[in-house]
């Protein structure tokens, strides 16, 4: 009977979550406004534009609500967008499932699964670890450092994914308990603090990054490749481990400096483990294959006459990978840790997002909220997009949905402005994966939250600090290598 109650008590409050947004999307789009507000600095919002907002906002609502799932909310907003007359609806899943974004972010979530199932990602984490020794301090550095050397190539959730098992397995050898030791809390943190900070450090490394690059050469009709990308994010990845370290071994002192397991022990652990595999070998062939096209894709874009971008070498990985006789893991068995759901709130994100922009509505937005940066010096103005980022993923439950939002307003207010375009953007695309405060921001702090050795308000703390010092530390990394590279 109480859980017939809850039962009715949880519907309840979806509906009331759809109200809600039908409330908000109302009051967007038929709410009284001046002309003073309609028009600001040329760039006009009309009923089409409202309506659009009106969308988003609903949508908004619906994804940090979450009655639906989150690309079921998508689909959502695509429909809503057609019958209010925004776009046709053939157009709308044109510039979302039509866009190379997707079958890039299918490519990289096949090499995510490979590298898992082959054992080729535990396997570089147990060699690291048996070089760290036996020294809680070394261990948890050893962790945040494994995090981002598999989280640039295989996404940020299936590093997490790898490192978590092998954390427990440490914590529990040890006899520490959840919530109890400090050593546990900071251990399983920096399984997903890892991986989120080593997700910035190429395209393949997080789901908004191929997004952001989608809308850069959709929108601005400029293309970002592979080394690009990674000449901003590779600094920027290296010098986030230490802060991210020190801020963990402040907030959370191990109660022990020295594990019971000797550094012989974890040595023995990685020699016990099996011969290197045919299917590893072929996949770590594959694999370098893979990115050795993603870094040279410019150069040989230039040589063959032909554009290659991001998304052929992914396509071709995933191709290379299902040829007979290459690996022995069946696509039945590498499809089912594929996030399908996930590739849908992309492509969704994707036709919002530039349905948004089509209808006018988000250069008005993008004046509306942050034309008072636009005449800041650029060392603060980069400082302001990226703290501004960082606290609208509080409340935006989700890193793809935020790029979806906040990509087409800062390439429209680099356009209005005349700035640089990648100057504002480059500092959002970094920022966007970045979700250290909230464990709901992204299914990487989920895998780790888990395990139950920390909590909400733990991973909380930390984070508002190592937010704090990770928008001065993208700052000035963005900024200098700006300089070098000539957006500023």
């Amino acid at each position: 009977m109480k859980g017939k109650r809850n039962g009715i008590r949880n519907l309840r409050s979806r509906y009331i979550s759809f109200l809600a947004a039908i409330a908000v999307y109302l009051f967007i789009s038929y709410m009284p406004l001046g002309d003073s507000v309609l028009k600001i600095d040329g760039a006009v919002l009309d009923m089409t534009g409202r309506r659009s907002l009106g969308i988003l906002a609903f949508c908004l609502v619906l994804w940090i609500r979450e009655p639906v799932p989150f690309h079921v909310t998508g689909f959502i907003g695509i429909l809503f967008m057609c019958f209010a007359k925004i776009d046709t609806f053939a157009n709308l899943i044109k510039q979302g499932f039509g866009n190379d974004t997707v079958v890039f972010f299918i490519g990289v979530l096949t090499l995510s699964s490979v590298v898992t199932r082959t054992g080729i990602g535990k396997r570089i984490s147990v060699y690291i670890l048996s070089k760290t020794g036996n020294s809680t301090s070394r261990i948890l550095l050893g962790f945040l450092i494994v995090g981002p050397l598999l989280s640039m190539w295989m996404t940020a959730m299936a590093a997490a994914a790898i490192l978590m098992p092998l954390a427990v397995t440490v914590l529990q050898e040890e006899k520490m308990k959840p919530m109890e030791s400090n050593f546990g809390k900071a251990l399983m943190i920096a399984c997903a603090w890892g991986p989120l900070i080593g997700g910035i450090g190429t395209p393949a490394g997080a789901g908004p990054n191929p997004l952001a690059i989608g809308f850069i050469s959709d929108i601005a009709g400029i293309d970002i490749s592979f080394t690009q990308w990674m000449i901003y994010g590779i600094p920027s990845v290296a010098l986030l481990i230490i802060p991210s370290w020190i801020i963990l071994l402040l907030f959370f002192r191990p109660e022990k400096k020295y594990l019971n397991k000797s550094k012989e022990d974890m040595e023995h652990d990685f020699k016990q483990l099996p011969p290197i595999s045919r299917d590893e070998r072929h996949a770590i062939i594959i694999f370098l294959i893979t990115a050795f096209l993603w870094i040279t894709s410019g150069w040989l874009s230039r040589i063959l006459g032909i554009k290659i971008g991001t998304s052929v070498p992914a396509v071709l990985c995933l191709c290379l990978f299902n040829f007979p006789g290459v690996i022995s893991i069946s696509w039945k068995e590498i499809q089912k840790e594929i996030s399908w759901d996930g590739i849908l709130l992309i492509a969704c994100g994707i036709s919002l997002g530039l349905a948004v922009y089509n209808a006018g509505a988000a250069e008005w937005l993008a004046l509306l909220l942050l034309k008072g940066i636009v005449h800041m010096p650029v060392l603060v103005r980069i400082f302001m997009i990226i703290f501004i980022i960082s606290i609208l993923k509080v409340g935006l439950s989700s890193n793809t949905v935020t790029a979806s939002i906040i990509i087409p307003i800062m390439i429209v207010l680099a356009f209005t402005y005349k700035l640089p375009v990648l100057g504002i953007v480059i500092p959002a695309c970094l920022t966007l994966s970045l979700a250290f405060i909230l464990v709901t921001s992204t299914p990487t702090s989920v895998i780790s939250y888990s395990a139950g050795y920390f909590s909400i308000g733990d991973m909380a703390r930390a984070g508002v600090v190592m937010t704090m010092i990770s928008c001065v530390i993208l700052s000035f990394s963005i900024y200098f290598i700006g300089l070098l590279t000539g957006i500023y």
